[in-house]
């Protein structure tokens, strides 16, 4: 035993962002979304938990979304502003001391974040020698985060990244839930694998087709059909999933950028090829201005094509020498089109650099 890991998820992250420099939103179901217009093309980021209770979710379009709370307040994203509240929950985090002990924080994404103990500061099952209790520290970190950026969150606590991930959920909101491998079968054994971090619609359908349809099902079946089915790699590893697996250790490298993307949903349907042409260099150029700021070139452009029926295809180009010189990447972009087959209007387009390899790899 390594040590315990706790999963932060912030509660309605970018809601709660908007409802924090706008305190008369308290209470109130707000939804952000797009430009904020609900008579306008686009889905909903995040809702507030008012706005779920009427059936508001997260890829909802937005026009679904007023038809089921017309009392809504909708919002337009501000990418800045929650990349800055993301940095401040962030920092709280790093700041934490679990008795006078330092913690690692890795971090998956505007709103999340995985915190351990740092090597050399070990916490063993339940209460380790020192006395540190992991309950009290979820519900120190929980208030903490609170203190520093006004923004709740809850907290799952696990042997490992897996299950400290799936126990948020059972805690949220404002928190918190354990999992581990003294309780995983009790708690997890009965539900569908879809249950478990990494297993989605499809793998879902897919083992079920095997006969595999609760998570002990899939941590009791055989190596072999796994192998069989999903490959040599990923069969053993839906396996793991099944068993409550996961990774004890919390990694704080930083996380490195592989691709810079832009997209578009465009109001009206474009039906010309110049305008649609014209639209691919302008995300071309603004993703790569986003590689530019970080540093390396792209290596490979892709292409995302959706048609009013939303049909999307994607189409890509490995490039001869990684360039990340706007014009070239507009062009190779624009040319990717004529591998297309349109016969209806496109409704959205988006384009994805993907870059070079840091010095050191990945």
């Amino acid at each position: 035993m390594t040590g315990w890991v706790f999963h932060v998820d912030l509660d309605e992250f970018l809601a709660a962002v908007e409802v924090r420099r706008r305190p008369d939103l308290a209470g109130r179901p707000v939804v952000v979304g797009g430009r904020g217009d609900p008579t306008e093309r686009g889905v909903v980021s995040t809702a507030s938990y008012a706005a779920r209770a009427f059936g508001v979710g997260s890829g909802m379009p937005l026009r679904v979304a007023v038809r089921r709370c017309p009392g809504a307040v909708f919002l337009p994203v501000d990418k800045p502003a929650y990349d800055e509240a993301s940095a401040e929950v962030m920092a709280a985090l790093r700041a934490l001391r679990w008795d006078g002990d330092p913690v690692d924080v890795q971090v998956l994404g505007w709103d999340e974040a995985f915190v351990g103990l740092a090597p050399g500061a070990e916490a063993d099952a339940h209460v380790d020698a020192d006395g540190r209790d992991p309950q009290v520290f979820a519900d120190r970190i929980r208030a903490e985060v609170l203190a520093a950026t006004g923004l709740h969150c809850s907290v799952g606590i696990g042997d490992n990244t897996l299950q400290a991930k799936i126990a948020t959920d059972f805690g949220k909101p404002r928190g918190t839930h354990r999992i581990g491998d003294d309780s995983w079968v009790a708690q997890m054994g009965h539900r569908s694998p879809r249950a478990l971090w990494g297993i989605g619609a499809k793998t879902e359908r897919r083992l079920a087709a095997v006969g595999i349809t609760t998570v002990s099902g899939l941590a009791d079946a055989d190596p072999e059909v796994l192998g069989a089915v999903f490959g040599p790699s990923t069969g053993p590893w839906l396996r793991s999933l099944g068993r409550g697996r996961g990774a004890t250790r919390v990694d704080p490298t930083p996380w490195v950028a592989r691709a810079h993307g832009r997209e578009e949903t465009f109001q009206e349907d474009l039906d010309d090829d110049a305008e649609i042409a014209e639209a691919v260099r302008r995300l071309a150029r603004r993703a790569a201005a986003d590689i530019a700021a970080d540093g390396r070139p792209a290596a490979r452009v892709v292409i995302k094509v959706r048609n009013r029926s939303f049909a999307t295809v994607t189409r890509s180009r490995t490039l001869p020498a990684p360039s990340d010189e706007p014009e070239v990447l507009a062009e190779v972009a624009v040319g990717l089109l004529a591998r297309v087959e349109r016969d209806r209007p496109v409704r959205l387009l988006g384009v994805r650099l993907e870059m070079a390899a840091p010095e050191g790899g990945y």
